[in-house]
């Protein structure tokens, strides 16, 4: 029988997306494995597409629970942000690990390193060029989605339509001047500890850029579409907190492993 709801939460409905997403980040995992022994990349491929789909189908019920239905409630959005906050919690600790294992190798370098860091025989990056660069348009894009923020709270949509796009190209400007960097760079992630640490932490962090670019480029999307008002807008508001969550990842890379390790 259909009864009235007398409460203020949302009971999400019956969903095929996180069934169809496990599926696809499972198949994304064996397709790895695949590439890596066999250089296949036919599964990969497709386990991207999955992925994506579920991507589009997913945000897709979310923004239509939020902007048409009604369904996102004030207690509703207290609960997103608490998920929010736990979810950045889990990125911090996952970049813990990649900062422990760069300290525990570089505190104490060993024998095999030639007991010095950077190890022998590696020629680093010069942390005051593009490394310092990046730090800059980091720092700028920061500033740049805390103006759209602000506008965007004080019913200012053009300034925020503005600023969320410079936002949205210095994120693209950051991914590019990194990729320039990896290829200029003279060692790679098979040479020692260091080129280990260093590209899997910096390349993680860049992968937490493109994904928080194109977080940024739907909440413009729906910003141009008058999804977002004065006082609804946790959508915006949480890819904003993500930025600044990547913003200061990158503060902590840059002093730690381009400079001090340098």
């Amino acid at each position: 029988m259909m009864t009235k709801q007398t409460h203020s939460y949302h009971m999400v409905g019956l969903s095929p997306w996180p069934i169809i997403g496990a599926l696809g980040a499972m198949m994304m995992a064996i397709s790895l494995l695949k590439f890596f022994y066999f250089y296949n990349s036919v599964f990969m491929f497709l386990s991207l597409i999955i992925i994506f789909l579920t991507m589009y189908q997913w945000w897709r019920d979310v923004m239509r629970e939020s902007t048409f239905q009604g369904l996102h409630t004030n207690i509703v959005s207290i609960n997103l942000r608490i998920g929010m906050i736990l979810f950045i919690i889990s990125e911090i600790l996952f970049f813990v690990s990649f900062f422990w294992a760069f300290f525990h190798s570089s505190l104490a370098p060993i024998m095999d390193l030639g007991s010095c860091w950077p190890p022998c025989g590696i020629n680093i990056l010069n942390p005051f060029q593009v490394p310092l660069l990046n730090t800059a348009v980091l720092l700028g894009s920061g500033v740049t989605v805390t103006w759209a923020h602000y506008s965007l709270m004080e019913n200012k949509f053009s300034n925020a339509n503005q600023s969320l796009i410079f936002t949205i190209l210095l994120g693209l400007y950051f991914t590019l001047l990194q990729m320039m960097e990896y290829f200029d760079a003279s060692f790679n992630i098979s040479d020692s500890v260091y080129g280990t640490t260093f590209f899997v932490a910096t390349g993680f962090h860049g992968l937490h850029v493109i994904i928080g670019t194109i977080f940024l480029f739907i909440c413009w999307l729906r910003l141009k579409m008058n999804h977002f008002s004065k006082i609804h807008h946790f959508g915006f508001e949480a890819s904003a907190w993500y930025w600044h969550f990547v913003d200061v990842v990158w503060l902590f890379l840059y002093m730690s492993i381009y400079w001090w390790g340098s």
